[in-house]
């Protein structure tokens, strides 16, 4: 991922050298701000702590949730979402016409989503 911009003028934050990483509970309002700022926030699974992918921690419901009650935009990238076993590929299905968070297989359809449903500013 690069420098974010999408080709309409509209913001993602991608954070490839952002130190804003999910990986833990403390990283969650930093990335809010992320999302709030830009538009929206693309995160690839590699930016995502492990404890994201075993649903058993809770880690994953965390995150999602508060991007859901803020309504900050989280498009999520997952190559293979399979890989992480059925009850998360059924959490990517349940989230698929969410209006906060998506998950993408692909980096250019996450900046798709982001782009095509701008956030309006207060």
């Amino acid at each position: 991922m690069t420098d974010g911009k999408l080709t309409d003028g509209a913001a993602a934050a991608t954070l490839s050298v952002n130190p804003a990483n999910i990986l833990a509970l403390t990283d969650i309002p930093t990335a809010l701000a992320a999302s709030v700022e830009n538009g929206g926030l693309i995160l690839d699974e590699k930016e995502l702590g492990k404890d994201f992918f075993d649903l058993r921690t809770g880690f994953a419901g965390e995150v999602l949730q508060k991007f859901v009650n803020y309504r900050a935009r989280l498009a999520i990238v997952v190559a293979d979402t399979s890989a992480y076993g059925s009850r998360f590929s059924e959490l990517v299905y349940e989230h698929r016409t969410n209006r906060s968070v998506r998950f993408f297989t692909s980096v250019q359809l996450a900046r798709q989503w982001l782009a095509y449903n701008p956030v309006a500013k207060c």
